[in-house]
């Protein structure tokens, strides 16, 4: 052992004296050793995690396409949506007709929406569009034997009822002209209106249109209560009837003169509907909230922007979104919404798929409403929040000095490319409906359970930004390419799937949901920027390559796989939003004109109009 010893020192001396005289020194070598180390970690820390797979999607997913599509192809790409909306409706005429709905893999029919046929009715605008002519008419005449009854003991529900088939009926008549369909909502319109008599005069969860009366609880979801007034509100202009109007606008009044100054002006999740005051200060854009703050924008515009009061509620309720909801991911930067639990404005982190219309909305506002000039509309949001909640005051302070249009904007373009990712990110190229976003870029400390607080506010990133020179995108800005994880490597709550890990899926399912497509759309006609074409059009591709049965298209149980698991449902809002967002979207042809339509939050576009001197005079009207 001694001898051996020797041996090894010797030749550690001979191999020294030769380095030195090669000019290689102990600090080389001690130089190498660490880079061999480095590469060594290197390789195990990243090349050992669970591998990402992207090549689930075509290569334009990554960013955009090396050659864009010819007018032509996007003519084609049209044509597609087109044919993919005459496979569902041809499937829905052979099995289910008159139906509400049909099951698309078993090819069964349900009714499940008050037995009216709403695929027919749902869709009658989208066969408009798409110049279906034989199949509207055979709708229209649907309609003209339409008796709107309902079964022993059954009540429609008035959310539903309003946004599927008054709004379908109202868009039809606003495209076609075609007298049987303004009948129709007329009649209907007043059938719904039981729903009102509450001590609120705030409408109630259901009516039945054979008795007359309604039914529900004393306490209703801000979205089924302020999201009719778009609906009345034209059916009282195209009427000229004012019994209509007072629905709508008694709804309006009622929301302006609430106590809302602790939640910053914005509209709580929970209302009373004996006092037309919040019952809860939790707040939210997606389910039980997500279309009453979208039609504050919308009736205001829908009415020649002569609504002051609905403008109003909309900037105090954007405020609060962008300063109190809007959160930025720590490794990927992906800017989402979220909700809150409590009046201090707690987060979640939860981000749904019903989210995904506010970019859009975001959008269309920035694009018609003279943001970085509110005093020419007589708006003072320095005024308004002086009775707000300091939480919220001082939301309101950090966006002083930058330009609202530019930070609506860059919320609308962020928020959508995150809405897209979640598509992107699958391995089923679909949408999950709800995701929980991390806060921490260890996955070990996020902390996941609701009520915790967390997470870096966006507007926050923003005023950090703006305070070193404004350099660069602004945070969230920046394109992002998908990070596609095989399905076997996802999981629910935090895991060990490495830095690029931003969210974790909370509900897997896809719905055949029209949000993100919506906002798709509206951002490609504002802005003109392709690449929300080409997003589409992946989405598109996914729905064909996972969605698409005999009996049309059927929602999925996890789009964490490919091929998905198929969940044997099909709504009507396919038909009525997904399918018409996306034809919308690749026809060049501006066929509803952003100015002069607006869309309900079932895809139902609606004119603009002016209310006239008698109606202003006679009854109130803005």
């Amino acid at each position: 052992m001694v001898y051996a010893d020797i041996l090894h020192n010797q030749h550690v001396s001979r191999l020294l004296v030769f380095l030195r005289h090669k000019g290689i020194t102990l600090r080389h070598l001690a130089f190498g050793s660490g880079i061999l180390v480095f590469l060594w970690t290197s390789y195990f820390t990243f090349f050992s995690q669970p591998r990402r797979v992207q090549t689930a999607l075509p290569s334009s997913a990554i960013l955009r396409p090396a050659v864009e599509p010819t007018t032509e192809e996007w003519h084609n790409r049209a044509e597609q949506v087109k044919a993919a909306f005459v496979h569902t409706y041809r499937g829905y005429e052979e099995h289910a007709w008159g139906y509400d709905e049909i099951k698309p893999v078993s090819l069964q029919p349900q009714n499940n929406f008050n037995a009216w046929g709403v695929m027919i009715i749902d869709s009658m605008d989208t066969m408009y569009i798409m110049n279906l002519q034989d199949d509207f008419k055979r709708a229209v005449a649907f309609v003209e034997q339409s008796t709107w009854d309902v079964a022993e003991g059954y009540y429609a529900p008035f959310f539903e009822t309003t946004i599927r088939y008054l709004g379908g009926l109202l868009s039809a008549y606003a495209l076609s002209g075609e007298p049987i369909l303004l009948k129709g909502a007329d009649v209907l319109g007043h059938l719904l209106a039981p729903a009102f008599l509450t001590p609120s005069k705030m409408p109630v969860f259901a009516v039945s249109t054979t008795k007359h009366v309604n039914r529900g609880g004393e306490i209703g979801s801000i979205a089924e209560i302020a999201t009719c007034q778009m609906e009345y509100y034209y059916l009282a202009k195209a009427t000229n009837k004012q019994e209509f109007f007072d629905l709508a606008h008694n709804v309006n009044k009622q929301l302006y003169n609430a106590s809302i100054d602790n939640m910053g002006g914005m509209l709580p999740t929970r209302w009373s509907l004996k006092t037309a005051q919040p019952t809860d200060t939790s707040l939210s854009v997606g389910a039980m909230a997500d279309s009453a703050h979208e039609y504050l924008l919308k009736q205001y515009l829908m009415t020649a922007q002569t609504d002051k009061r609905s403008l109003e509620l909309y900037l105090q309720a954007t405020m609060m979104i962008l300063t109190q909801l809007f959160y930025i991911s720590p490794t990927r930067h992906l800017v989402y919404v979220t909700d809150t639990m409590s009046e201090r404005f707690v987060p979640t982190h939860t981000f749904e798929h019903l989210s995904c219309f506010l970019p859009g909305l975001l959008a269309l506002g920035a694009h018609t409403l003279p943001l970085d000039d509110l005093a020419s509309m007589g708006i003072d949001l320095d005024a308004l929040s002086q009775t707000f909640s300091p939480d919220a005051r001082a939301g309101y302070a950090k966006l002083k000095g930058f330009n609202l249009k530019d930070v609506h904007m860059w919320a609308a373009e962020s928020l959508a490319q995150t809405c897209y990712l979640t598509y992107a990110d699958q391995p089923s190229g679909l949408g999950p409906d709800e995701v929980i976003m991390y806060t921490s870029p260890d996955p070990a400390k996020q902390r996941i359970k609701q009520g915790k607080s967390g997470g870096e506010k966006w507007v926050d990133t923003l005023v950090r930004w703006k305070a070193s020179g404004s350099r660069g995108t602004p945070p969230g800005l920046q394109m992002q390419a998908p990070v596609i994880y095989t399905s076997h490597d996802r999981a629910f709550g935090p895991d060990n799937g490495g830095p690029l890990r931003d969210y974790a899926l909370k509900k897997t399912g896809y719905l055949l949901r029209p949000e993100t497509l919506e906002s798709i759309y509206l951002l490609w006609r504002i802005t003109g920027d392709s690449r929300w074409r080409d997003y589409g059009w992946n989405i598109f591709e996914a729905i064909e390559k996972e969605t698409k049965v005999d009996g049309g298209y059927t929602s999925l149980n996890n789009v964490q796989f490919s091929p998905a698991h198929q969940r044997n449902e099909l709504p009507s809002y396919f038909l009525a939003e997904t399918l018409k967002y996306l034809y919308l979207l690749f026809t060049d042809e501006e066929i509803i004109p952003l100015d002069t339509y607006v869309f309900n939050t079932e895809g139902h576009p609606f004119p603009v109009f002016q209310w006239t001197e008698e109606q202003r005079r006679e009854w109130g009207a803005p």
